[in-house]
């Protein structure tokens, strides 16, 4: 496994974990989890290959729901859950785990620091998340009864409850290898050539006002300079996340700065009854 932590904006970083293993792996070794991730993959692009029907309604409706899933959980997702196994293997001494950044923005002696925050930082958020997605799926059950198409707001629940549970996971993951000094920073010259690109970087004195640093052009280079496709996707959601909540605020304020605009044209009214009384 290898992680990266890559900056977005310059106030939010995404972890992301690359398992080197995973495509050598045999079948046969994989654990259960895996298997059933794996499954569920094959089922969900089979699904989007249709053209059209309930299981081409059912991606659409999904991929929108995806998206607005926080880029912070994908990332801890990306993280595998420690097992007994992995554990021990860690341990040893060619178990420490590499993790690639960009020098320029992020000190390597705060490396641990950010990493630290990223994996704990939502963890209330998660359990929270996961304990009423438990709730929610008894109330689910009566929409077996519909004929044809699957229990969706019930299968919903469960993949949003695995989804935290593997982000609390995550966490946990990167704790333990933080706690027993597995982490091996690694400053990337060729992220920092990247980054070097960003306006954000290069203008400093608006430190106050948090920026993306990466465009959705940038992505693509920053991705094929690590050589990890994969991440791309992830950014791509990082960065539209961030414009999507950076146009929410905009437009409060606007609307905000509209209602409390004073009101012209009741006085306009009043002066001119004023001038006819005269």
């Amino acid at each position: 496994m290898r992680l990266f932590l890559v900056p977005v904006s310059t106030r939010r970083s995404l972890i992301y974990a690359q398992r080197l293993s995973i495509t050598t792996k045999d079948q046969s070794s994989a654990s259960l989890l895996d298997r059933g991730v794996a499954f569920a993959a094959r089922t969900w692009s089979g699904w989007e290959k249709k053209e059209k029907g309930w299981q081409r309604k059912v991606v659409d409706y999904g991929n929108y729901a995806f998206r607005r899933i926080p880029f912070q959980e994908w990332g801890l997702k990306s993280v595998p859950p420690l097992s007994a196994r992995r554990r021990a293997e860690e341990l040893k001494g060619d178990g420490k785990v590499e993790i690639v950044f960009p020098e320029s923005v992020i000190p390597g002696d705060k490396v641990e620091s950010v990493a630290q925050k990223l994996a704990t930082e939502r963890q209330a958020l998660h359990r929270r998340q996961m304990m009423w997605c438990f709730v929610g799926m008894p109330i689910t059950l009566p929409f077996a009864l519909v004929p044809v198409v699957p229990n969706l707001p019930f299968f919903y629940l469960v993949y949003r409850a695995f989804s935290n549970w593997r982000a609390i996971a995550g966490g946990k993951h990167i704790q333990w290898l933080i706690e027993n000094k597995l982490l091996i920073p690694s400053p990337s010259k060729a992220l920092d050539l990247v980054y070097a690109q960003s306006p954000a970087i290069k203008n400093k004195a608006s430190e106050a006002k948090e920026e993306i640093l990466l465009t959705h052009g940038q992505i693509r280079t920053c991705t094929d300079t690590l050589e990890v496709p994969e991440l791309e996707t992830e950014l791509d959601r990082a960065v539209w996340q961030i414009e999507e909540e950076f146009r929410k605020e905009e437009q409060k304020k606007q609307e905000a700065g509209a209602s409390s605009a004073p009101a012209k044209e009741p006085e306009s009214k009043s002066t001119t009854g004023d001038k006819k009384s005269q």
